[in-house]
């Protein structure tokens, strides 16, 4: 399939990017209009941009279907201040109920349930029963077009953050299974980041892999192990030394008698149970 967004309808347009683009980050804005009126809605189209000066950035965009703009974008051209809440799955019924479109001047936190509390350093509250908030002001509101469905990219600079103790492990880090935050796919879909939806990927910060145009070649151009196996391979810095591989082999001699096919199977093993050291071994025993 090949898409130009130009032939195609707004809507079936609209299915493909939320669901491809996905999952995304939702942060639950609280604003304020001139009139002290407070407003509170989910905007998906949301992420960290920048770490010094800390920077979010979300789009509230134009409505789709009859190019009218959010009370959200109206608020923060009158008063520059947002609190950012994350969306966790405890409240994502609740964030869902706050999405209706209510007339100007409702409070959404009355409509979901949800509790105000007054922030430190700017006008909107924020929401108590979200495990993290940012205070912000908001720096730039950057219009990205004028017909229905065009972004509003809304620059936010963190001023305050507000992180609940019981989302923090015993080194004071966001634990993500019991931070159990939500993110939004496409159509009716989200997906909650905890449990066995999470998992971990070292990352190369400060070694250079060998990259996997360095593996043998009969490594390379298996047909067991898969690009994921490829890819922990050719993370390493180093090739197993010639010693090491002796070493392994005196160890474990059942495994000299293993056939090509079988070594890869064995080292698929050790690379599921992270033991890149192991299938390195495996691999390299001939």
């Amino acid at each position: 399939m090949i898409i130009n967004p130009k032939e195609i309808p707004l809507p079936k347009l609209v299915s493909y990017l939320q669901g491809t683009v996905a999952p995304r980050p939702i942060a639950l804005v609280s604003s304020v209009d001139q009139q002290g009126y407070v407003n509170l809605s989910p905007f998906s189209f949301f992420n960290l941009f920048s770490l010094n000066p800390p920077i979010l950035v979300f789009s509230p965009s134009r409505r789709a279907r009859n190019n009218t703009t959010k009370h959200t974008l109206e608020n923060v051209l009158e008063v520059p201040e947002v609190v950012i809440n994350i969306v966790h799955y405890d409240m994502v019924q609740q964030v869902s109920l706050a999405s209706c479109d209510f007339p100007k001047g409702v409070n959404e936190f009355n409509k979901a349930g949800l509790t105000e509390v007054k922030s430190a350093v700017v006008k909107p509250p924020r929401v108590g029963e979200s495990h993290v908030s940012f205070e912000c002001k908001v720096n730039q509101v950057i219009p990205l077009g004028t017909e229905g469905g065009a972004g509003n990219l809304v620059v936010c600079e963190v001023l305050l953050m507000h992180i609940n103790d019981a989302v923090l492990d015993g080194e004071g880090r966001i634990n993500p299974h019991l931070y159990n935050a939500v993110a939004r796919m496409g159509n009716d879909y989200y997906s909650r980041a905890s449990g066995e939806a999470i998992f971990t990927v070292p990352k190369p910060n400060e070694k250079v892999g060998l990259g996997i145009d360095a593996l043998p070649k009969e490594i390379r151009n298996s047909k067991i192990l898969s690009g994921n196996d490829l890819g922990m391979l050719g993370n390493s810095e180093t090739l197993p030394t010639a010693e090491a591989i002796a070493q392994f082999k005196n160890e474990h001699p059942s495994f000299a008698l293993l056939s090509e096919v079988e070594s890869h199977q064995q080292a698929k093993q050790f690379l599921q149970a992270g033991d890149v050291e192991k299938a390195w071994l495996v691999l390299m025993k001939d």
